[in-house]
């Protein structure tokens, strides 16, 4: 290890840090792996957050055009830690994000999918500013329903809001073919049986004839339409409108999108719950 830095490296991350464990090596080779593990190519680094391709960051380099921490960059395969080093690139300051969160109001008669070969998906949808590798739904909705879907690349916060363990609820604006009254409410407070399957209780709170507010915390294939189907009611519409405590931004047309704030991110994973109208 004191060899491999004395030799030279261009960049010795933490090395300050180092020298203050060189005599417990197993800490100090434990240290620099973390480290190392953090950096990443600059080309890979501007590619991941759609700033620029690798032979456009391979020849915005060429021409000078690309700083960090200040000094210009001489080669796109040099190594960095997007956490922390500071990007201009074309003049223009870089924020990185390691993973991105969008809330969209999906149309009816998109697929709730990362691609497909016929059918347009929410992915399809997004604008050029927002795409980049590895995004996908997070949890499905009909084809044709519409409303709030979140679109993302963090794979872990996703499995958290959708997991029936971690109690996020959503809520959904229901249509039906009939009336509905209070036997349905009860039916949905009490859990519905259909079938082999078997639906948690869920609250309804009927807002005109034919149409209600329904809030679940699973996830089950067609949950809302089967269970107002096990109660003799045939959903005609159904629209997302809240997941945890994030709603659906009623400036968003269908088909729009946009980032989450940092408050939404932290609301979206929420275990409030409650019809509140």
């Amino acid at each position: 290890m004191i060899k491999w830095i004395n030799q030279g490296q261009e960049y010795v991350p933490g090395y300050q840090k180092f020298c203050t464990v060189i005599f417990n090596l197993p800490a100090a080779e434990t240290f620099i792996k973390e480290e190392i593990m953090s950096l990443q190519r600059l080309d890979k680094i501007l590619s991941g957050q759609n700033i620029a391709t690798r032979s456009e960051t391979k020849n915005m380099v060429k021409k000078g055009l690309i700083t960090v921490n200040g000094q210009t960059v001489k080669r796109s395969n040099e190594k960095f830690d997007p956490d922390t080093d500071e990007f201009i690139v074309n003049g223009i300051k870089i924020v990185y994000k390691k993973h991105l969160y969008i809330m969209m109001n999906k149309p009816s008669g998109v697929l709730s999918a990362s691609r497909d070969g016929r059918t347009k998906t929410v992915i399809d949808l997004l604008p050029e500013h927002l795409r980049r590798d590895g995004l996908f739904p997070a949890g499905r909705l009909d084809k044709d329903t519409e409303g709030f879907i979140l679109i993302t690349d963090d794979g872990e916060l996703a499995h958290k809001m959708l997991s029936p363990k971690s109690h996020v609820y959503k809520l959904y604006l229901a249509e039906c073919d009939r009336e509905l009254n209070k036997n349905d409410v009860k039916a949905f407070s009490e859990g519905i049986q259909m079938g082999d399957l078997q639906f948690m209780p869920a609250e309804m709170k009927i807002i005109a004839d034919k149409t209600a507010l329904v809030e679940i915390c699973e996830g089950k294939f067609h949950q809302v339409k089967k269970m107002f189907h096990a109660v003799k009611a045939e959903v005609v519409k159904l629209k997302r409108l809240r997941i945890g405590e994030v709603s659906l931004d009623n400036s968003l047309k269908q088909g729009e999108c946009r980032e989450l704030t940092q408050k939404e991110i932290n609301d979206i994973l929420s275990r409030k719950h409650g019809i509140n109208v």
